[in-house]
């Protein structure tokens, strides 16, 4: 019996020719019947597949052989089988949509101007020495937060990576700028940039979890910094690191506590609207709202 799984990794590596590795990765994933999502940029790949555990084994062996690639950390848990609806295999500008491209320095070693990365056990240790000196920010769009990240943390005001330069230079952060800096998100390519970023603007001293929030969760599941739920960029769309997980969400109809996001029902709308099993049973929690603009995440954003 097959054993279905999903697979999020990225690589930061040069990439001479994305558009060539752009067609042998869609072939190599055809080859194998696995769906999913994968960019392909100048600075390395960025991607989430599902599929056949031993398919997804061999298309880890095969995109390891590529040079710089051999590094990548791929991150595994359980699949549905139908986790995502096809296969998208695309060359862009950036592997994380943050509109600045020439910001980012890549070496086969990786990203040489970002923060210094940190194991979890590390950034407890951080914590366990600076105290509530240490920043925890949030790399993701500001709705992931809503169930689930690191106590205390400041969540951007932000929809999409778009946002986060414009929201760095607001001057709203400024007094962080001397204080240690956590930053955090899924899988952590977005804090690969996202680092680099806020160390160009004047933020003296800034990590990032190595693995991200999956890494961190699996060696403290819900023991840690950690609580809530992550929120996943497949049709599971939430995650638990253990049947301990706290629901820091709340229903946008009722208050109550919940960890599910719905579908908008809006006509081209994208949007998620998190409700509890109650509010969802009633359509009109449905309806498409005025405040619902650039809606759900774009596969760029998926680490």
């Amino acid at each position: 019996m097959a054993i279905n799984k999903i697979i999020l990794y990225y690589g930061f590596a040069p990439v001479a020719d994305p558009k060539a590795v752009m067609l042998w990765q869609k072939t190599l994933c055809q080859s194998l019947n696995l769906k999913g999502r994968i960019l392909i940029s100048k600075h390395g790949i960025n991607g989430t597949l599902g599929g056949d555990m031993e398919g997804l084994k061999k298309y880890a062996r095969a995109t390891k052989e590529y040079p710089g690639f051999g590094k990548i950390d791929f991150k595994w848990s359980d699949g549905l089988g139908d986790d995502f609806p096809k296969l998208s295999v695309k060359v862009r500008k950036e592997l994380v949509a943050f509109t600045t491209p020439e910001e980012v320095k890549v070496e086969k070693s990786g990203v040489v101007n970002g923060g210094k990365h940190l194991k979890p056990q590390q950034v407890n240790e951080l914590v366990e020495q600076r105290g509530d000196d240490v920043v925890f920010f949030d790399g993701r769009n500001a709705f992931e937060a809503k169930i689930g990240k690191f106590k205390n943390a400041i969540v951007p005001d932000v929809q999409t990576t778009h946002d986060f330069v414009a929201e760095l230079e607001s001057g709203k952060y400024d007094h962080l700028k001397d204080k240690p800096i956590v930053t955090y998100c899924t899988g952590g390519i977005r804090c690969e940039i996202l680092s680099a970023v806020m160390l160009n603007r004047g933020f003296k001293e800034v990590y990032q979890i190595q693995g991200g929030i999956v890494r961190y969760g699996e060696k403290y599941r819900d023991k840690g910094l950690w609580e809530g739920s992550l929120y996943v960029f497949d049709k599971r769309m939430t995650h638990n690191f253990s049947d301990e997980a706290l629901t820091i969400g709340e229903c946008e109809s009722c208050s109550g506590p919940t960890s599910s996001f719905r579908n908008c029902q809006g006509a081209g709308c994208k949007d998620l609207v998190l409700l509890c099993d109650s509010c969802f049973t009633d359509p009109a929690n449905l309806k498409c709202s005025d405040s619902h603009t650039r809606g759900r995440q774009k596969l760029q954003e998926i680490g």
